[in-house]
């Protein structure tokens, strides 16, 4: 029989939370507020008259062409990076699972990226793939013959931002599906070997029904991280290039904030885009979940 603890004091609970609501306030709620309320303003970057133009913000933002390419893009990239970075994770969570030599060893390594940041992370792969200096843009140019100008060509920029992104986001994902894998119990794969179950038959049929939750919400994070955390990778690899191409929606936002003094429509853009993360949360725990097995 369990037993429930009772607080005494009545206002001990609340209290014990409160310095994170005070946290959870200042750094999420406040910020959401500004920006809500700058969004129906047109603003002086430098502390001046604030005129209110309603909507105006968001409508000049719905007509121009310039957002939905970058909303064209944003999606693209966030799709990339969830299926390539959760497809390769649960392939070496697979591998690493297995009972060989030095497993230990092959873990440390898989993990150990997610110790480096998401700039760090731009950097490295921006100075493996600089044109002039970069040791893989070398070994293509003159090796594959590939005339690698990324700053260039839209193709090639979006192809090593996904690559940079979805290295980065490897070892967390990894770190889940390993745990998912070792929690699935070792006796219904042995009765289902012994049955005469292929390896494929056996992933599809106890395995990965029993990763779903695991699956579910590594789903969440990365469509979250491909949309909103993959700044400092733009940033730092192509700052948007070639043009404007590979600004995603999160560089938007920065760009016509910090560089442009657009203070209205970035702050616009940012309510849209916490919009954005309302909905699909909703639509992925309304909708998606259904066909999680706990």
């Amino acid at each position: 029989m369990s037993k429930q603890y009772e607080f005494k004091a009545p206002i001990l609970p609340y209290i014990l939370v409160l310095p994170q609501m005070v946290i959870v306030f200042i750094f999420f709620f406040w910020p959401a507020a500004q920006a809500i309320l700058q969004s129906f303003y047109l603003q002086d970057p430098f502390g001046g008259r604030m005129i209110f133009v309603g909507f105006q913000n968001y409508s000049r933002l719905l007509a121009d062409p310039d957002y939905w390419q970058s909303f064209t893009v944003s999606t693209a990239f966030a799709v990339c990076i969830t299926v390539g970075a959760m497809t390769i994770s649960l392939f070496l969570a697979i591998q690493a699972n297995k009972k060989i030599r030095f497993a230990s060893f092959y873990k440390t390594m898989l993990i150990w990226p997610y110790a480096v940041s998401t700039l760090v992370a731009g950097a490295i792969w921006l100075f493996m793939f600089n044109p002039n200096v970069g040791v893989i843009a070398y070994m293509l140019k003159h090796t594959f013959h590939v005339d690698w100008q990324y700053l260039l060509n839209f193709n090639q920029a979006f192809l090593l931002l996904t690559l940079a992104a979805t290295w980065k986001q490897l070892a967390y994902n990894f770190v889940f599906f390993l745990a998912g894998l070792q929690s699935v119990p070792a006796t219904l794969i042995e009765a289902a070997e012994i049955d005469g179950a292929s390896p494929s038959t056996r992933f599809w049929k106890i395995i990965f029904p029993m990763l779903s939750p695991t699956t579910f919400y590594l789903l969440v994070m990365n469509l979250v991280y491909g949309f909103f955390e993959t700044f400092p990778i733009i940033h730092q690899i192509t700052q948007g290039a070639p043009g404007k191409s590979t600004g995603i929606l999160v560089y938007k936002v920065w760009r016509d904030g910090v560089i442009n003094l657009d203070l209205g429509s970035s702050a616009a853009q940012s309510v849209i885009l916490m919009i954005m993360v309302i909905l699909l949360t909703v639509f992925q725990f309304r909708f998606i979940e259904r066909r999680v097995t706990y």
